[in-house]
């Protein structure tokens, strides 16, 4: 692409959460479903929460051509351990959490059954992937956004409360055969 003489701007967003999103929407519905969680690997990885209207106002910028010929890394002001932003998640739902270590193994046994009987799994393949690769840091050969739109919306309890969904729990709802839709 860079060789092609076409304008680009890449963008490499971390973990992005806010109303619709993965993170906030499985999260809360997992804590409100069971009270335990399992972390993908026997480490804590760190992540950086972005927030979507953060990652917006880059892509704003880039569309405008303010970004043009660059490689962004996007992610959140603060680093945390992954099972710190399942108790934030857990906090903000009024629900207490109890997080414990799993090998990755376990997660994709339950990714790969997860994603052919559920209609939008808990978790996938592509995230065990992600987060046992880690998303904390940014790649090599990526830039860090201008200093003026580097995001700086914390992952506080009024942000994620903010993109919360309508709280429930998975339910039979969620399953393929009950939903209608086929793999």
């Amino acid at each position: 692409m860079r060789s092609s003489g076409l304008d680009f701007t890449v963008l490499k967003a971390g973990v992005v959460y806010g109303r619709g999103d993965h993170l906030l929407d499985h999260l809360a519905r997992s804590i409100m479903t069971i009270r335990l969680f399992a972390l993908v690997g026997l480490r804590d990885a760190p992540v950086r929460p972005v927030a979507v209207e953060d990652v917006v106002r880059i892509f704003e910028a880039a569309l405008a051509g303010r970004l043009s010929r660059r490689t962004l890394a996007v992610t959140g002001p603060e680093l945390l351990p992954f099972s710190g932003a399942v108790r934030r998640v857990a906090q903000a739902v009024g629900r207490h959490v109890y997080v414990f270590p799993a090998p990755v193994w376990f997660h994709r046994v339950l990714a790969w059954g997860l994603e052919r009987v559920m209609s939008i799994p808990l978790i996938s393949l592509a995230q065990v992937r992600m987060l046992a690769e880690g998303i904390a840091e940014p790649l090599p050969g990526c830039d860090l956004p201008p200093d003026d739109l580097a995001p700086r919306r914390a992952f506080t309890i009024g942000q994620i409360r903010a993109g919360l969904p309508d709280l429930r729990a998975f339910g039979w709802e969620d399953l393929r055969c009950r939903s209608g839709k086929t793999a």
